[in-house]
Parts: C-alpha cells; sequence; structure tokens
C-alpha cells in the first residue's frame, strides 16, 4: 500500500509538473504575441508553435519555455510591462531602442532573471527600488539614459550581482556603504553622472572587483587604499572629480593593473616608488593635478608602458635616464612642470616613440643631434623651455613629424633647409619667439600639407621667399616681429592673413600690410616706360585685328543665318526649332584620344535640350545623359555661365578646362572633354549609371549596405582632402553633387565651378550664394566667403545623411530644424546616438553599429558650429580610414 501511495503521488507530480510546462508554454506564447504586436516586430512571423525559433528569442534546452528575449537596437518604443509575463526569463535585452518614461516595476516580476539590460534608451526618473527583488541578477546595466536620484539601499540585496553598470545618467548622491556587501562585483561603472562624496572604504571588501570607472563626476576625498588591497584590480579611471590626497604606495599591490588615469583632480604629494611593482602597467595619466617631487625612476621597470601622461603637475628635477629601457614607451607627455636638464637621448632610442611633449619646462640643454633616432616620432613639442644652441640639420631626418613646436627657447643660428625634408609635416611648425637670424629657406615652400606656420619674433632677414606659395596647404602664418623687407609674395593664405601677421617688419610691403611697394627709380621708369609704349603699340594692333575678325564674323553669320531661312522654308521648321535641333558650336575637345572618334559635339549639345535626359540638378549645373551616335554615353554637366561670358573669356574658360581635366585624383569627377556653345558650357565625363548620392540615399527601393556607404563617406572625404591640398574650395558639397560609378565609387562634381562660371573673377564673385540648401554652414550668413572648414561643414551634412539615411531639410524636424540640429539635439529629445541611425544597417551587426557610431562621433566633429573646431579634411580621411581597419 506504501509503494503504491508513493507511485501515486509520484505520478501526481509528473503531471502537474508537465501541466505546468504546458501552461507556461501557452502563456509565453500568448505574451510573445502581445509583445511583436505592441512593439510592432515584424520579424515575428510564421507559425507560434515555432516561436523559439524566431529571431531575439532563445528557449530552454528541454522544454520550449522562453529564457532569453534579445530585442536591442530595434528602435522599439511601447509598454514594457507585457515583457514581464514571460516568467522563465533569464536574459533581457532592450538596449539601444527608444523606450522612455518610468522603469516599470513590474520587471521584478521575472524572478528567474539574470541578465537585464537597459542602456541606450531615454529612461527617466530613479532606479525602481522593487529591483532590489531580483536576487538571481548577475548584470544590470542602465546606462546611458535619463535616471536620476540616488542609488537605491534596495540593491544591496543584490548578492549575486558582477557587473553594474549606470554610467551617463543623473544619478545624485553617494556611492552607498553597502557596495562593500556586494563581494562577486566586479564591474561597477557610473561615470558622467553627479555623484558626490567620497569613494567607500568599504568597496576595498569587493574582492573580485577589477574594472572600477567614476570619472565625471563630483567625487571627493582621497583614494582609498583599500581598492588595492584585494590585488585584482585592472582598470581604474577616476580623472574629472574632486579628490584629494596622496596616490596611495598600495597601488604597487595590483600586479594586473594595467590602467591607471586619475588626471583632472586635486591630487598631491608624489608617485609612489611602489610604481615599479605593477608590470602589467600599460597607461599612466595623472595629468592636471598638483603632484610633485621627482618623476618616479621605478616607471622604468613598467615594461609594457604605452603611455605615461604626468602633464600640468609641479614635477621638478630631471627626466629619468632609465625611461630609455621603456622600450613599448608611444607617448611621453610632462609639459607644464618645473623640468629642466637636457633633453635625454636615452628616451629617443625608443623605436615606438611617437609623442614627445616637454613643452613649458625650464629644460636648458640643446636640441640633440639624435633627435630623429625614434623613427615613429610624430609629435615632438619643445616649446617655452630655455633649449639653447641651433637647430640641428638632423631635424630633416624626422620625415615622420607632424608638429614641430620649438617657440619661446633661446635658439640660435639659421633656420636649416633641411625641415623642408620633412614632407608629413601638417599641423604646425613653430620656431617663434627665439633668436633665428638670416633668411627663410627656400625649401620650406615643399612642406605642401603644411597648415600652419610661424616664425615671428625673431631676427629673420631678406625677402619673403615665393617658393612659399608651394605651401599649398597652409592656412595661419605669422612673420611679424623681424627684419623681413621687400614685397609680400601674392600668394592667397599671405593676403587672407591678418596685417598683424607681416608687422614689425620695417622693409615690409604689400598686402595685407597698408604699405605700398611704389617708388620707381629712374631706371626702373625707363624700362617701364619702354614697356608701356610697347605695349600700347601692341593694343593698336590687337584692336585692328579685333575689328577685322569682329566683320569677319558678322558676314558669316549672315550668310549661315540667310542659308538656315532657306532650309527652314525647305523643311517646314521655323527658326526656334532649327536653332534648337543645331546649336551652334563655338569650341569644343575631347582630351582622352581613343575617344575623339566616338564622341559628337553636337549630339552632346542637342541631348541637354531635352528633359528626358536629366539626371540631377545642382546650385550651379544641370546633369544630363548624353548618347552619342557611336553608342558610348556620356554624362554632361551643364554650366549656364554669368553675363555671357564664355563669349567673352573663351580662352580663358578653355584653359580653365584644361586645368581641370589634369586634376587627377579618383574620387573627383573630371572632364574627359568640353563643348561650349552660345553662353553654355559643357564637361564631358564617363557615364555613371549608379545616379547621385542623393538618389542612392534616398532610394526605399535599394538595399543599405554599410559597407559601400563608409566607403563612399571616405571616398567623398579624400576627394575633399586633395582638393584642399592642392588650395581649391568646392562652392557646393552635397549628396547631389556627388555621382556614383559601376562600382560605387564617389565622384565630387562641380570641382572649380567659380573658374568655369566667370573665368574673368574669383570665387569671391559667387561665395555669397555658394552651397545648396541644407548644407551651407551657419558662419556664410555673416561672412559670406567660401572657406575649408565651411567645407567640412558641408561633408559632415552628407555623412549625416549616409548615417541616418535623413534629407538634410525635412519639416518632420519641426520648424526651423534641419538634419544637423536635429542630430545635435537628440540628447535634450532625451534620444541617444543609436536611436538616430538607420535601424535598417546599425540592427545588422555589433560590428555595424559600432562602426557607425564611430562615424558620428566623426560628423559631429564636423559639423561643430565653431570652424575652428572642425577637423581639416585630412583628419577626417584619417579617422574614417581607421573605422575601416578596425
Amino acid at each position: 500500500m506504501a509503494l503504491l501511495s508513493f507511485l501515486s503521488i509520484l505520478l501526481f507530480g509528473l503531471l502537474s509538473r508537465s501541466q505546468f510546462l504546458n501552461s507556461q508554454i501557452m502563456n509565453d506564447q500568448a505574451a510573445l504575441l502581445e509583445i511583436g504586436k505592441e512593439f510592432g516586430i515584424s520579424v515575428w512571423n510564421g507559425n507560434i508553435s515555432d516561436y523559439c525559433s524566431w529571431p531575439g528569442i532563445s528557449c530552454s534546452s528541454n522544454n520550449s519555455v522562453v529564457e532569453r528575449l534579445d530585442l536591442s537596437s530595434h528602435g522599439l518604443q511601447g509598454n514594457l510591462t507585457l515583457i514581464s509575463d514571460l516568467k522563465s526569463l533569464k536574459w533581457l535585452d532592450l538596449s539601444y531602442n527608444k523606450f522612455h518614461g518610468m522603469i516599470p516595476p513590474s520587471l521584478v516580476n521575472l524572478s528567474e532573471l539574470e541578465f537585464l539590460d537597459l542602456s541606450f534608451n531615454a529612461f527617466e526618473g530613479s532606479i525602481p527600488v522593487e529591483f532590489g527583488r531580483l536576487r538571481n541578477l548577475k548584470a544590470l546595466n542602465l546606462s546611458n539614459n535619463l535616471i536620476n536620484g540616488v542609488i537605491p539601499d534596495e540593491l544591496e540585496s543584490l548578492v549575486k550581482l558582477q557587473d553594474l553598470r549606470l554610467y551617463s545618467n543623473k544619478l545624485s548622491g553617494s556611492i552607498p556603504l553597502w557596495f562593500g556587501n556586494l563581494t562577486s562585483l566586479r564591474v561597477f561603472t557610473a561615470y558622467e553622472n553627479a555623484l558626490s562624496g567620497v569613494i567607500p572604504h568599504r568597496l576595498g571588501l569587493v574582492s573580485e572587483l577589477k574594472l572600477l570607472n567614476l570619472h565625471s563626476n563630483y567625487l571627493e576625498g582621497s583614494i582609498p587604499e583599500s581598492i588595492f588591497a584585494m590585488e585584482q584590480l585592472e582598470t581604474l579611471v577616476l580623472t574629472q572629480n574632486r579628490l584629494s590626497g596622496y596616490i596611495p604606495e598600495a597601488i604597487g599591490k595590483c600586479r594586473g593593473l594595467s590602467n591607471v588615469r586619475i588626471g583632472d583632480n586635486n591630487l598631491s604629494g608624489g608617485i609612489p616608488r611602489e610604481i615599479g611593482n605593477i608590470s602589467s602597467l600599460t597607461y599612466f595619466e595623472a595629468n592636471n593635478n598638483n603632484l610633485s617631487g621627482m618623476i618616479a625612476m621605478e616607471f622604468s621597470k613598467c615594461s609594457n608602458l604605452t603611455l605615461l601622461n604626468l602633464a600640468l603637475n609641479s614635477f621638478f628635477g630631471t627626466i629619468p635616464l632609465e625611461f630609455g629601457l621603456l622600450s613599448n614607451l608611444q607617448e611621453l607627455i610632462v609639459s607644464g612642470n618645473s623640468l629642466f636638464g637636457d633633453i635625454p637621448t636615452s628616451i629617443l632610442r625608443g623605436k615606438n616613440l611617437n609623442k614627445l611633449d616637454l613643452s613649458n619646462n625650464r629644460f636648458d640643454g640643446t636640441i640633440p643631434r639624435s633627435i630623429c633616432n625614434a623613427s615613429k616620432l610624430q609629435f615632438l613639442l619643445l616649446s617655452q623651455n630655455s633649449i639653447k644652441g641651433e637647430i640641428p640639420r638632423e631635424i630633416g631626418n624626422c620625415t615622420k613629424l607632424l608638429e614641430l613646436q620649438l617657440g619661446s627657447n633661446y635658439l640660435i643660428g639659421t633656420i636649416p633647409p633641411e625641415i623642408g625634408h620633412i614632407k608629413n609635416l601638417q599641423i604646425a611648425l613653430n620656431l617663434s619667439s627665439n633668436r633665428l637670424h638670416g633668411q627663410l629657406p627656400e625649401e620650406l615652400g615643399r612642406l605642401d600639407k603644411l597648415v600652419s606656420l610661424d616664425v615671428s619674433s625673431n631676427q629673420l632677414s631678406g625677402s619673403i621667399p615665393s617658393a612659399l606659395k608651394g605651401m599649398m596647404s597652409l592656412i595661419e602664418v605669422n612673420f611679424s616681429n623681424n627684419h623681413f623687407s621687400g614685397p609680400i609674395p601674392l600668394f592667397q593664405p599671405f593676403q587672407k592673413s591678418f596685417n598683424s601677421s607681416f608687422l614689425g617688419n620695417k622693409g615690409l610691403c604689400g598686402e595685407p600690410l597698408s604699405v605700398s611697394c611704389g617708388g620707381l627709380n629712374d631706371s626702373t621708369h625707363d624700362t617701364y616706360h619702354h614697356k608701356v609704349s610697347y605695349k600700347i603699340i601692341l593694343a593698336v594692333i590687337g584692336s585692328g585685328l579685333a575689328v577685322f575678325l569682329s566683320v569677319t564674323v558678322i558676314v558669316l553669320l549672315f550668310m549661315m543665318r540667310e542659308r538656315q531661312e532657306n532650309a527652314a522654308k525647305d523643311t517646314g521648321t521655323t527658326e526656334d526649332d532649327e536653332a534648337s535641333a543645331n546649336p551652334v558650336i563655338l569650341a569644343g575637345n575631347v582630351f582622352v584620344e581613343n575617344l575623339q572618334q566616338a564622341i559628337d559635339f553636337d549630339a552632346v549639345a542637342r541631348a541637354t535640350m531635352k528633359d528626358s535626359n536629366l539626371l540631377s540638378t545642382g546650385t550651379f549645373s544641370t546633369l544630363y545623359r548624353a548618347d552619342m551616335p557611336s553608342g558610348m554615353t556620356l554624362s554632361v554637366r551643364k554650366l549656364r555661365s554669368m553675363d555671357k561670358t564664355v563669349v567673352n573669356h573663351r580662352s580663358k574658360m578653355i584653359r580653365e578646362v584644361e586645368k581641370l581635366s589634369k586634376l587627377c585624383h579618383g574620387n573627383l569627377m573630371r572632364p574627359i572633354g568640353f563643348v561650349l556653345f552660345e553662353d553654355v558650357v559643357l564637361l564631358l565625363h564617363q557615364y555613371c549609371p549608379n545616379a547621385t548620392l542623393a538618389q542612392y540615399l534616398h532610394d526605399q527601393t535599394k538595399k543599405p549596405d554599410w559597407s559601400t556607404r563608409l566607403n563612399i563617406a571616405t571616398g567623398v572625404a579624400e576627394g575633399l582632402a586633395f582638393l584642399h591640398h592642392v588650395a581649391i574650395i568646392h562652392l557646393d558639397i552635397s549628396s547631389g553633387n556627388v555621382v556614383l560609378d559601376s562600382n560605387f565609387t564617389p565622384l565630387v562634381g562641380e570641382v572649380e565651378i567659380s573658374k568655369l562660371l566667370d573665368p574673368s573673377r574669383g570665387t569671391a564673385s559667387i561665395s555669397a550664394v555658394a552651397g545648396s540648401f541644407g548644407y551651407i554652414p551657419p558662419e556664410y550668413a555673416y561672412t559670406m566667403q567660401v572657406t575649408a572648414p565651411g567645407n567640412v561643414y558641408s561633408y559632415g551634412v552628407v555623412l549625416l545623411e549616409i548615417l541616418t539615411t535623413q534629407l538634410p531639410v525635412d519639416e518632420a524636424f519641426g520648424e526651423g530644424i534641419d538634419l544637423v540640429k536635429w542630430v545635435h539635439s537628440a540628447p535634450a529629445r532625451g534620444e541617444t546616438p543609436e536611436q538616430i541611425l538607420d535601424a535598417r544597417l546599425s540592427t545588422i551587426s555589433f560590428a555595424c553599429r559600432k562602426e557607425m557610431l564611430a562615424a558620428l562621433k566623426v560628423a559631429l566633429l564636423c559639423t561643430d558650429s565653431t570652424p575652428a573646431k572642425r577637423p581639416k579634411m585630412k583628419n577626417v580621411v584619417e579617422m574614417l580610414q581607421e573605422i575601416k581597419q578596425d
């Protein structure tokens, strides 16, 4: 009887469990149907019995109970309480969506939950105190929302918690003392909040803590020694707080510590010698504190050290010679201290050294001839010291330098011409406030990538060499307070500079100074008089020839007109029809020899008179398709010149087109020929079957492809960087002015448009109307001048267009809001960067999302409202190429 009773109970238990599972499965099915309907999840379709195979859903291995729900990066919004019905859920990821409002406390009903990620949404209010009942929770991520209030004490119950991420919110109050009870905690990040108070010493009781990141808060007090006691810490980031006191000696106990960032605080004292015990140390940043004493020689024992930043402190003494042992060191930044002595040659032996910043100290030796032994050196910053002697000629061996700062020292001698060998020099060459004399070497003109040149406040003499016109990327110059004489060379970067850039040179004349270069002597005057006489004679002869040619042309035109009228009578066509059918070609040429027989100028001109051939319309030109009788297809860009200047300045126009044809770059739409008729210029290009970037982006029938878009963005940037490199500013950067060839390679069009529209004048003549609506930088409203930073802004709009697939101007943004304002104001609307990207692309994979977010940062830099803060186009190219490589 007992056995029978036991079997009955067992059978009843099995039946009950089976009934419970069936009930749970039915419950999950019903819940998923409601969730899919509420959130509009179109990918959940098909037979409901197959829900375990639906995207984002994972079920338990032995039954069909839903245990995992991953709906990240789908742009979802709606009522989250429905998810609470999935009672067996262990993993819930709703990150990178558009959920807003309060976090529903009903999520606490998911008692089995181990992983909860609500990051990158727009949740408001406080952290629900009910979360303390999620006793199985191991990972909680609420980062990048609008959550405020304090960290609730109820979370103390989460004893299994291993990963807690609360960064980029509006949390206030202090870090609770009970954090020390979370003994399983490995990761705690709460940076970019408004936390105050001290870092609790009880954090040292968290035996597994490996990552602590609390930067950008209002934390005070000292760095607790206890956090190093368990010897597990690997990353410590406490920058931009109000911490004071000393760096604990116990830091040396954490042999696995690789990343220490404690800059921008009020720390004092020295670097503990125990720092040398941390063999795994890779990054150490303690800049902008009140640290003092000598730089610890023990850093030299940290063989993996890559970056050491001790700038803006009160360190004194010399740089330890032992630092030469740091073979992996890439950046040494000790600017803004009281260091003295010689520039340490031992460091220069490091083959990985990329940046050496010793500026604003008291170094008083000479620049060593071995300065360029560091073959990877890109930044050499030695300004504001007491460095003596001459600039060694060996400086020319620093072929990878991007920036050279030697200003405000006691350097003597002449500027070595070998500096002209540093072809990669881009950011700045600063030799100001020294005691340099002699002439500027003409070799400086080879620095065609250099943006800023400052040789002010020296004793330099002679003329400013005209060879400096080779510095095609130059934007900022300063020649003031020297002994220069003679005329300032006619070079756009010079004439566009402030006159203060040339003041203090008594013998200097010409623009932008208000000093005229007049005062010819007698012999010069005689020569000039003879030249004028010859010019008058030539002018008279030229006028006679012009009159003769004009009469001849008029006679020929009358004869042609008579023939046309006679032909019109025979065929029955009107004069207007005949003119449009057979436009009179004034000039034409094909630059590619093997295409000359395939192109018919009359057919080209006629093609631009039919609306059916229209491909796109820009601010200054219209693009047409032209089918040749030979079977060849061309793209033809039609420019209608200003005030019929084609007729008056035909030769100049032709020269400009020929120059443009030689502007070789794989991302520029350069002409293969041209046709002139009436007051119209036609530029002939290879046909691009994929139309314009604007049409590609906004054609909803085309399948989006992030890899292609990133390649397009990079190509456009490379084309513009090349233009800036050769001192050409584009007038109308827009997605409509970028065409895509058969391989989707982008080609920037309307290059040098001003010289083609009006060869008699320059860019300034039409700068007031330059650009397409939505792409024009804000400063144009008052400067009325096209600039390189303005080009960068317009490119940034194109990049935002690529990332969001939104139009530059759309009524949906709101009154007075364009794409740039819409993107920049996303945080104010409670939207995350993820929410403004094209969801069809960003949700494909984590890699796509990561690359798009990185590209979005580039676009935000480009569209900064302050022109000076925008990157150069060459830097934009580097950033985009880095995204592709990563």
